[in-house]
């Protein structure tokens, strides 16, 4: 049984997602946050695919926090360059926008995304 933070949590992000939707000329530059971690992945929600993805897991980062957050910011938008995508639109999946999300976004544009 979902907590009520959580139901409150997922009650935001389906109210941000009827809003905002990725395509192939801007995709949607989603964030997660666990406890022990924080990925991110950029969608093209027209054809479903996932365009680029990166976590502090795979960065070898212990735990999450907010440089490790950074860090992932800066990957995730070293991949979508790579990948042909700079333009985005920031999910950030009914967080809110603070702390380690906020700094997932801020390495993301010090990476070269615009959102």
């Amino acid at each position: 049984m979902a907590t009520q933070k959580d139901s409150r949590r997922l009650r935001i992000k389906y109210s941000i997602r009827a809003k905002i939707s990725g395509s192939a000329e801007k995709p949607r530059l989603s964030v997660f946050r666990s406890n022990t971690g924080i990925y991110a992945q950029i969608v093209d929600d027209v054809k479903g695919h996932t365009l680029a993805a990166a976590s502090s897991k795979e960065l070898g980062l212990a735990n999450g926090n907010v440089d490790n957050a950074k860090q992932v910011g800066a990957k995730i938008a070293e991949k979508a360059l790579a990948a042909g995508v700079s333009t985005v639109v920031f999910d950030r999946n009914g967080y809110l926008y603070h702390g380690r999300v906020k700094a997932v976004a801020e390495g993301a544009r010090e990476g070269g995304l615009k959102f």
